[in-house]
């Protein structure tokens, strides 16, 4: 509702300028045309080059409005969906830690309730933490001050530490899990931490857009000057249209999974932050019923 008011407040706006000033310029505009080709007299061809210059200057800020008003409007849109999709991934780790601390209020004494309520209430913190640094890392990459601290890195350490922190993710449910990880150390100039965790969200990712069962793939090649690390799946997969739209923040491809799959929306956008900043890419091939393979391209150090 809020939404349709905001839009309507601009189309009233947008309505104003046609009516109140893009006419009238056109107008001053014919006139201004009219008097040079017709008028005779030193005075018509000045008055016509006048009208010519007022329209196109007020041309030029009917353009500048126009430009503001959208930016606007998109911004004021991006803020509603910010705050949508932030509180309802905050309500839920928050509504399962008052559901574990009410259990344990009801059923102190009893060991097995008390191990599992703290057994959730652990997890259900943790996805709350991960939830909250995601939205603060992306605040410092949007605001400029996100800095990556570039060290020799080994490609093959980082792979073993996303799929460690992988573990604890894929627990939750049965999930076949492929690794091809290089014979020897390929090295990259990277912020180890940064790449760890773009890796990291491209496995959550595919673990949660997986089919039934899911089966997740890693495997790294090296093309030329460049090695590049994959992540595959076996889900839904992703139409061409919606390739470049993914890596927008808060996109997601379907709402329906946005409401049955807990995320932030900001994930695939960190990762395309990440390797921009790396001097590479994240690369996507999807088609629908084929699943998914997103790929971290970086540029390989120069020996």
């Amino acid at each position: 509702m809020a939404r349709d008011l905001t839009a309507l407040g601009y189309r009233r706006i947008v309505i104003f300028l046609v009516s109140l000033v893009i006419v009238p310029t056109f107008l001053m505009l014919a006139v201004g045309v009219g008097l040079l080709l017709l008028g005779e007299v030193q005075a018509n061809l000045l008055m016509g080059i006048l009208v010519v210059a007022l329209s196109g200057a007020a041309t030029t800020g009917v353009i500048l409005v126009w430009v503001f008003v959208r930016r606007e409007a998109n911004l004021s849109m991006l803020q509603s969906d910010f705050v949508s999709k932030v509180s309802h991934e905050l309500k839920t780790p928050l509504t399962s830690i008052r559901l574990f601390a009410e259990t344990l209020e009801l059923r102190r004494g009893d060991v097995e309730a008390e191990d599992k309520c703290i057994r959730g209430l652990g997890r259900e913190s943790a996805r709350l933490q991960g939830l909250i640094d995601r939205l603060l890392d992306w605040g410092r990459m949007e605001s400029g001050r996100r800095e990556y601290v570039m060290r020799e890195t080994d490609l093959r350490t980082v792979m073993e530490a996303a799929l460690e922190a992988f573990e604890s993710v894929r627990a939750g449910r049965e999930v076949e899990l492929n690794v091809d990880l290089p014979p020897e150390s390929i090295t990259v100039d990277a912020d180890r931490g940064a790449i760890e965790d773009a890796l990291f969200n491209l496995l959550t990712n595919s673990y949660k857009y997986g089919g039934r069962p899911p089966k997740v793939g890693l495997s790294v090649m090296v093309d030329g000057r460049f090695v590049r690390i994959s992540v595959s799946d076996n889900g839904f997969g992703i139409p061409h249209t919606e390739h470049q739209r993914i890596f927008q923040k808060f996109y997601r491809v379907d709402d329906r999974l946005s409401r049955e799959r807990e995320g932030s929306g900001l994930g695939l956008a960190i990762v395309k932050h990440v390797m921009k900043a790396h001097r590479g890419r994240v690369e996507v091939q999807s088609s629908p019923g084929q699943g998914s393979v997103f790929s971290l391209v970086f540029p390989l150090r120069a020996v």
